[in-house]
């Protein structure tokens, strides 16, 4: 085909698809929303991946109890709705695919290129990270967190590279246009037309939100329908991701002759629950809330952490290395900085809502921590190390 007839079948192309809604303007306003999106959960993502993996540098709040629970269901959330963000984007600029040339200029590569990282990324990310909200780990032949976390990265930094390339055009449709001081017939319906098509996004959004938000904003409980875990189900009214039997720990979890050992040094102290029952006791209402996004407050009771730790002379700054009964798992261990160590509302937990453990809840006893992951309230504690 001659490069002539080429260039008019890309023509017609692109003027078969225009649209009222296929504007600049309307790419502008779609760009902004999509940008913030992706910018709060890249923010979010980031807080809860240092919070599992902190450089020895950083130090993190531990009040409000509930921030993590916010900062997670924030992310989860604004994840959830760029995904009809993005397909509104692709629809407004979809005409622009059939350029012709192709590539025009060196700065039009990369304005191409950045948009085809973008939009491949983008499309991969939110959808692994719903299918992690199910836990459908078994569909990833991969590292899911090492993934997601490059992947943000690329996200973000190709976005940037995209406005910086588009600034000018960013510039001239940022605000709305003047009016016309009159306008009918073909304006009204490209207006009409416009607003019908952010109308649609905006439902398109809020239903998402509607439906998959309650697993951790408490209001919208009544219309969770897709979430992963449904507030007030699971033992004693609270989920839970792994029960004791899946994670191996039935019968050592059970036994009669467990102890909890703590240790700094030489200096050792071992306890059966009977004796960490019979010390002095703190109560705290704490959220538990996951990485997939759901969370639940509950009353917690245990023995506070750091008068465990002080029993065998912990340094005032000391970190510590948690172990649980379960094998084979990311987080057998988990370190604890010492600004959770130290918290009043840091617990070694034996009651839930007034009642003993459950065993899938971590019976004898787990770990309870304000503004901190899931995944790093260990249970079924074997062992807790003050480390130097």
């Amino acid at each position: 085909m001659s490069p002539p007839r080429l260039r008019e079948i890309l023509r017609r192309a692109q003027a078969g698809l225009a649209t009222p809604s296929r504007t600049p303007r309307t790419a502008v306003v779609l760009g902004r929303l999509l940008g913030s999106a992706f910018l709060i959960c890249f923010l979010t993502g980031l807080y809860s991946h240092f919070l599992q993996n902190p450089l020895p540098w950083m130090v993190f709040p531990t009040r409000p109890v509930w921030l993590y629970q916010v900062a997670q269901g924030t992310h989860i959330v604004t994840g959830i709705v760029c995904l009809p963000l993005l397909l509104g984007k692709l629809y407004t600029v979809f005409p622009a695919l059939f350029q012709s040339p192709p590539v025009r200029s060196l700065p039009h590569l990369l304005e191409r290129a950045s948009i085809a990282v973008f939009v491949s990324a983008s499309i991969v990310e939110i959808a692994i990270g719903l299918l992690n909200t199910y836990q459908f780990y078994a569909l990833f032949p991969f590292s899911f967190r090492r993934v997601h976390y490059v992947l943000s990265f690329l996200i973000i930094g190709s976005l940037l590279l995209h406005i910086a390339i588009k600034l000018p055009v960013i510039v001239r449709f940022w605000r709305r246009a003047r009016p016309p001081a009159a306008s009918g017939g073909d304006d009204d319906r490209s207006d009409t037309s416009r607003r019908g098509f952010f109308v649609t996004i905006a439902v398109a959004a809020g239903s998402l939100v509607l439906f998959t938000a309650g697993q951790s904003i408490p209001a919208l409980r009544p219309f969770t329908l897709f979430a992963p875990r449904l507030p007030g189900t699971g033992p004693q009214g609270l989920p839970v991701n792994h029960t004791a039997a899946s994670a191996g720990v039935v019968g050592s979890a059970s036994a009669e002759d467990w102890t909890l050992t703590v240790r700094h040094g030489d200096s050792t102290a071992s306890f059966t629950r009977a004796a960490l029952a019979a010390l002095p006791q703190t109560e705290a209402v704490i959220p538990l809330a996951c990485v997939e996004g759901w969370s639940q407050s509950a009353r917690w009771r245990g023995v506070r952490l750091r008068d465990l730790v002080d029993r065998v002379g912990a340094p005032e700054h000391a970190t510590v290395r948690v172990r649980s009964l379960q094998e084979r798992s990311a987080y057998t261990v988990m370190i604890m900085p010492r600004e959770f160590v130290r918290d009043d509302n840091t617990l070694v937990a034996l009651e839930l809502d007034g009642r003993t453990l459950d065993l899938d809840h971590g019976f004898p006893a787990r770990i309870i921590c304000p503004a901190r992951p899931g995944v790093l309230q260990t249970k079924w504690l074997t062992s807790i190390e003050v480390l130097a």
